[in-house]
């Protein structure tokens, strides 16, 4: 325990908070999505502009070589001082004719190359023959050229499409597409990290609790819960763990006190008898045989209390597995074990299904104890002790009673009988330490049930207890008649 403080308490070096890294990842993951859909996206748009544009210089192309096949055309019909030109001038296309030997006829704005090849289209029998040249530089402008002959070698015609200022439309596409991605990133981030520390906020607390356990050992600090989401279900689930295990560490506080206050007297007197048999010899034989008796119960009660002591502990420390037990074969078992025991007669009566999910040690346990505790208190008595077991009491749960014929519990008793190492005024006389009982409301509870006790018709008790379902936890503060008042059962309700 006390090295896992210390490596609780080292100092351990700084890591970056769940905050950030949510922040962080939230923004790389939205950068990421959005650097793909603005990829895809100006691809995609730069395709289709630049498809479009292919189709509309091949379609002008095409008509071109429609028109001078249809008609028999000559370098003329095409210059631009021509009337009508219009109508054999493609809609924003640079034109330039050339003559039968290439020279250039009609000069294009910007003037365009001729190559060799163009000149052999230009002398061209066949109208209608065309070459094209892709990504011509012109005076610091990109063309897409096409020179169409005119047939019988009367020359050509050269059309030519602009492709720069598609290319500039799609890089100010690129640089806005960028911006807006940067933007959205920036904004990602901001919104990643007021979301996470919106999120994370509780954990924060969570977690600021927890150190401060570590730090302090304190188990009562208050843990603020909120939300019915996983961290409101993580808060209230740690703030219960905190409230068992303060719970469990007030149990064992008391219990170590409380056993403390009850060892002292068995181990005074023990002091004083054994202070006594250094004058043994001096002791006249009826005062030895009684010393010697006094020390025999002495050491016998020490070791029953020290048994209980274990039980009780043990009897928290839910290590035996739960099954399926029928509680009146349970019953029926103490009742043989305790007529050898004690020779008294004792009854077990059954009714209805006695079966539940539960761990079979601790009720008989508990069954037992109720049973020594009424051959006990009714010594000598002659009417047999009874068990009876009945189910189900309610849906699920078994009834245990033991019913005796001895003096009673004083009312004033009644609501007190299970405390730990609580004796009324007539027992204390009697053998016992007072854990009984309280080892009963421990069983009790550890099943889903309670303890309860009431005096008896025609004198005696009744004490027993409810079970049904085994909880693998309980709250063991209180007692389970103290809400009911003295004389009342707890389990029959009023």
């Amino acid at each position: 325990m006390g090295r896992l403080a210390r490596l609780l308490d080292r100092p351990r070096p700084r890591l970056s908070s769940l905050r950030t890294t949510f922040a962080v990842s939230f923004a790389v993951v939205t950068a990421a999505v959005t650097v793909l859909v603005g990829i895809l996206s100006y691809n995609s748009a730069a395709r289709l502009v630049r498809v479009d544009q292919q189709s509309v210089f091949t379609q002008v192309v095409q008509d071109v070589r429609d028109e001078v096949r249809r008609y028999q055309l000559m370098p003329a019909d095409f210059t631009s001082s021509r009337p009508g030109h219009e109508l054999v001038r493609p809609n924003r296309t640079n034109v330039q004719v050339l003559g039968a030997h290439g020279e250039i006829v009609d000069h294009g704005t910007p003037p365009l190359p001729v190559t060799a090849g163009d000149k052999a289209v230009a002398a061209a029998a066949k109208a209608g023959k065309a070459v094209q040249y892709k990504d011509v530089h012109v005076k610091g402008e990109v063309y897409r050229i096409a020179t169409v002959a005119l047939g019988k070698g009367h020359g050509a015609v050269q059309v030519a499409q602009e492709f720069s200022d598609t290319e500039d439309l799609l890089r100010a596409l690129q640089q806005r597409t960028l911006i807006l991605m940067g933007a959205v990133v920036v904004a990602a981030g901001l919104c990643g990290w007021w979301l996470a520390r919106r999120i994370t906020r509780r954990l924060v607390i969570l977690t600021s609790a927890a150190e401060g356990v570590a730090r302090t050992r304190r188990l009562g600090i208050e843990v603020p819960v909120t939300g019915y989401d996983e961290v409101g279900r993580l808060g209230r689930s740690f703030d219960r763990m905190l409230g068992r295990l303060a719970q469990s560490e007030e149990d064992q506080r008391r219990l170590v006190q409380d056993a403390g206050h009850e060892l002292r007297t068995p181990l005074t007197s023990l002091r004083t008898n054994i202070s006594l048999l250094r004058r043994i010899d001096e002791l006249p034989p009826a005062t030895r045989e009684e010393l010697v008796a006094d020390l025999t119960q002495e050491a016998r009660e020490l070791t029953d209390l020290v048994n209980e002591l274990v039980d009780l502990a043990a009897g928290q420390s839910d290590t035996e597995p739960v099954q399926r037990v029928d509680v009146a074969d349970i019953a029926e078992d103490v009742a043989g074990l305790a007529r050898r025991r004690s020779g008294r007669d004792i009854v077990v009566r059954s009714s209805g299904d006695t079966t539940i999910q539960g761990r079979p040690g601790m009720l008989q346990r508990a069954i037992s104890n109720l049973v020594e505790n009424a051959t006990k208190f009714d010594r000598g008595g002659r009417a047999p002790i009874e068990i009876a077991v009945a189910g189900p009491a309610r849906p699920g749960m078994v009834r245990v009673e033991v019913l005796d014929r001895g003096p009673g519990i004083a009312a004033g008793d009644l609501i007190r009988v299970f405390d730990r190492f609580y004796r009324a005024a007539d027992a204390r006389s009697l053998p016992g330490s007072g854990l009984g009982l309280s080892i009963v409301r421990e069983v009790a509870l550890a099943h889903g049930g309670a303890p309860f006790a009431f005096r008896r018709e025609g004198g005696g008790s009744v004490i027993g207890f409810t079970a049904g379902a085994e909880r693998g936890h309980h709250d063991t503060g209180g007692t389970a008649t103290g809400s009911r008042g003295p004389g009342r059962d707890p389990s029959r309700g009023t």
